[in-house]
Parts: C-alpha cells; structure tokens; sequence
C-alpha cells in the first residue's frame, strides 16, 4: 500500500515467511542437493511467468550498448529478443523446497535465456550445479537468443565485479565470456581479470 500524507510518502509491504533462500548471497559457494522435483518446479514456474503480459523492460538498450564494448570487448547486438521474465533470478531469490521466487522488483520484458544465464553466471563456484543450470535450460540458452540472455548475464556479473562484488568470479566469467564470444574480455577493467 502507498500513501501520503503532509507532504511525505509512506510504502508498507506485508511479506510471507516463505522458507529459506537456497543460498545467504546470489552466487552460490555449496551444492545445495535439490533434487529433480525443485528443478522441474523451476521450470515451470520460467514457462509460466514467460507467458504473463509485461511492457516494463529490463535492462535497456542503451545499457547493453555500453557494457558489450567495455566487459565483454564486442559490439552490442543489432536486437536483443526479450520474454516476460523474473530479471533477477539468483540463488538468494529462490527457496529450497518447495520452490518460491522472491525479490519481484525486476520483473519484465528480459533477454530471452538471461533468467537461467543469470542463476547459471552465479553458479559457476560450483562446477556441478552450473552444468545442471546449463543442461536443464539448454533448450533456451542453446538458441542464438539464448546466447545473447548468456553474453548480458556475464556482462552484468562482469560489472559488478568491476564494482568490486564476487572477485572470485571474475576469471571463471571472462573465461565464460573468452568461450562464447572468441574474444578475451578487455583488461583493466578489474585486476581479476588481468590473466
């Protein structure tokens, strides 16, 4: 509910104790073991917020067009295809069991392939859990729409890095980004980066 009153504007939310997030941070550090039920739930709940109506987007052009060149060293693509989509999807959004999607201020027209690139990106710490994410979407990342949603997942991670977040990703995505694009993300960006 949103209100004002004498000048100032009040938020109240009422939230739900939903259980706990599978992991404390976005990336994740530990194999949480979620079986094949949670994975299935997931994708489903994917296919179903793909077909909500949306006008919203996330991550505009302009944004794209900047963070091609400078993180990932090619020019941005020529179109971006966009699905309705969570725009955050990391693993401190989602519940261990039963599955639950939170954090819902992104939400829009994303990429097409950028949920599952973005909990693939936070996932690569863990060898096994990131080759479950790419094996249980690769019917989307696989596609040449789905490479786009990867190269804006790795190139936003490489921001944050750049920010100073998730340091002990920074080589595992340029060496994501190396193999999607031929091309070895610009140096100095970040000193994890310099190999």
């Amino acid at each position: 509910m949103d209100w004002t009153e004498t000048g100032w504007f009040y938020q109240a939310d009422v939230f739900d104790l939903v259980g706990p997030a599978v992991s404390s941070t976005p990336d994740l550090r530990d194999d949480p073991g979620l079986d094949d039920g949670w994975w299935s739930a997931l994708k489903d709940a994917l296919a179903g917020i793909a077909e909500a109506p949306s006008a919203k987007i996330t991550l505009r052009r302009t944004w794209v067009e900047q963070v091609f060149p400078k993180y990932l060293g090619i020019p941005a693509p020529a179109e971006v295809e966009r699905t309705t989509g969570h725009g955050d999807l990391q693993w401190a959004n989602l519940t261990t069991g039963p599955l639950k999607i939170l954090d819902w201020e992104r939400w829009g027209l994303v990429p097409i392939g950028y949920d599952p690139a973005v909990l693939w990106v936070s996932s690569l710490l863990v060898p096994e859990v990131a080759d479950r994410v790419r094996a249980e979407f690769a019917d989307i990342l696989d596609t040449p729409a789905g490479r786009v949603g990867q190269l804006i997942a790795l190139a936003e991670m490489l921001q944050a890095v750049d920010r100073g977040y998730y340091p002990e990703l920074a080589p595992l995505l340029a060496d994501r980004a190396c193999e999607l694009t031929g091309v070895t993300p610009p140096q100095g960006t970040d000193p994890g980066l310099v190999r």
